[in-house]
């Protein structure tokens, strides 16, 4: 009887345990793509984990931008989900991942991510009185954020729209903010 106890008593305690860094973890980071984000590991560690960016894991393995996205950075990227490769015309995504296609698809990759560690709340202050934000993206592109209440959007140079549907993931080597649309360089 006092084995059953104890044994109920310590399988309490780690669901306690479990439940408390659980809890703690949420704190720091959201949760993207059904996995847990992780503030020490690097964007490339984390992003294999969300099932909302099996697109955009293949298409920087396609790219060859794994080891540049695992460096030490800081880096700020705009992660497409896959619902936002999946709304670009019919056949884009394959014609992309060609081999004869890489130089096209590392220029598109690279427009969704900015030199630094620019977080929700940079952002929102640099936006100030115009409610625009301008950046300068790897590939030399350009990005705007406007600011509409608490929701920011992001503008590529053709005037499309995503909205940053998970903010503020922070990684080892900068920031992830989920994006619900491809950003596309002129």
């Amino acid at each position: 009887m006092k084995a059953s106890i104890f044994v109920g008593s310590l399988a309490a305690f780690a669901m306690g345990a479990t439940m408390a860094m659980a809890e703690s973890h949420a704190d720091e980071n959201p949760m993207v793509g059904g996995a847990a984000m992780f503030a020490d590991m690097n964007i490339i560690e984390n992003a294999v984990n969300s099932a909302d960016h099996t697109t955009l894991v293949a298409a920087v393995q396609a790219a060859g931008l794994v080891d540049t996205l695992q460096g030490e950075g800081p880096f700020t990227v705009f992660a497409p989900v896959n619902a936002a490769f999946d709304a670009l015309p019919e056949g884009t995504v394959d014609t992309l991942l060609m081999d004869e296609n890489k130089d096209m698809l590392v220029k598109i990759l690279t427009a969704h991510v900015v030199s630094g560690d620019i977080s929700a709340e940079t952002i929102r202050v640099r936006a100030g009185d115009d409610g625009f934000y301008h950046m300068q993206t790897v590939s030399g592109d350009a990005l705007s954020a406007q600011v509409q209440g608490r929701t920011i959007y992001i503008y590529d140079e053709s005037g499309n729209a995503g909205r940053i549907s998970i903010a503020d993931v922070m990684q080892s080597n900068g920031v992830i903010h989920v994006v619900d649309t491809v950003l596309l360089p002129k």
